[in-house]
């Protein structure tokens, strides 16, 4: 069992990051860059979806309190990516994709309230996968600028805390198995398009998209040891199972670590109700 708290980091990107932050590597920078610039308005779709849900479906005090703290843990993402993207757009790195994204997200709150959080779920899926290989493998941000290497594991922790709570909360507003999996399938697509591209209008501003070396630099985080693809492909399967719960692969104790390691470097400033047991019963 755990509590989700929110939490400050004491991290101050005001005073900016060398423009490949990510041990020099073009294309590591570049796509964490582009994670970054879609996370601010990506978090308040999550916010708003839960937020969305009737009063009553939420009837049970834990998970209503894991809802609070996870609009206050998104929150808190949000602003630190607002202050990580207003640094990258100093460096002339424009988010590309901002205005087509933000038209999509209007058409989905137009959406009613089981497909909105099954978004939420599928996507909130892929954070935290991504968020256990910040956390589970090191060599992905070996090398990087020491506020932005604090900033994603402090973020892939939160992740970690809070990856089921989208779950539950579709559980309990009555969403079904089919309308889950149609849509992570839809938000599959979608979101790693978006990033590619993003990754690619980035690479082309820093003048690395047609170089071999950012290429292969590329082919070595997704499909070299430890990659990227090979980090999500179980995931992926496992989430289109009909008894699929986010607990069901616990991995608390890697987010555990990483409080112990840093406890210098936050600071608590809200705390919720347990979070329920692995497996979701």
């Amino acid at each position: 069992m755990c509590s989700l708290t929110v939490r400050k980091l004491d991290v101050d990107l005001s005073r900016g990051f060398s423009r490949r932050w990510l041990a020099g590597d073009a294309y590591r920078t570049q796509f964490f860059n582009a994670l970054s610039m879609t996370f601010p308005i990506g978090e308040q779709m999550f916010i708003d979806s839960l937020r969305a849900v009737p009063p009553a479906r939420l009837s049970d005090p834990a998970l209503a309190a894991e809802v609070r703290d996870f609009v206050g843990q998104e929150a808190s993402h949000r602003f630190a990516h607002i202050q990580y993207n207003a640094q990258l757009a100093q460096q002339g790195f424009g988010f590309t994709l901002e205005k087509a994204i933000a038209r999509r997200v209007r058409r989905i709150a137009k959406l009613d309230v089981k497909s909105r959080v099954a978004i939420t779920c599928a996507l909130e899926h892929y954070t935290a996968v991504l968020a256990d290989g910040v956390l589970r493998h090191p060599e992905w941000l070996e090398g990087a600028d020491p506020a932005l290497h604090l900033l994603w594991t402090w973020h892939a922790v939160e992740e970690t805390e809070h990856k089921a709570v989208a779950f539950d909360v579709y559980r309990a507003a009555g969403g079904g198995y089919v309308r889950r999996v149609l849509w992570f399938v839809h938000a599959s697509l979608v979101f790693w398009f978006d990033v590619f591209l993003q990754t690619a209008f980035n690479l082309k501003h820093d003048g690395a998209l047609w170089q071999p070396r950012t290429w292969a630099s590329a082919a070595r985080m997704w499909f070299g040891w430890r990659g990227v693809a090979w980090h999500l492909f179980l995931p992926c399967l496992h989430y289109l199972r009909p008894s699929f719960h986010p607990w069901q692969h616990d991995n608390r104790a890697l987010a555990a670590m990483w409080l112990a390691s840093n406890i210098s470097a936050y600071r608590a400033i809200g705390r919720a109700a347990p979070a329920p047991g692995a497996g979701g019963a």
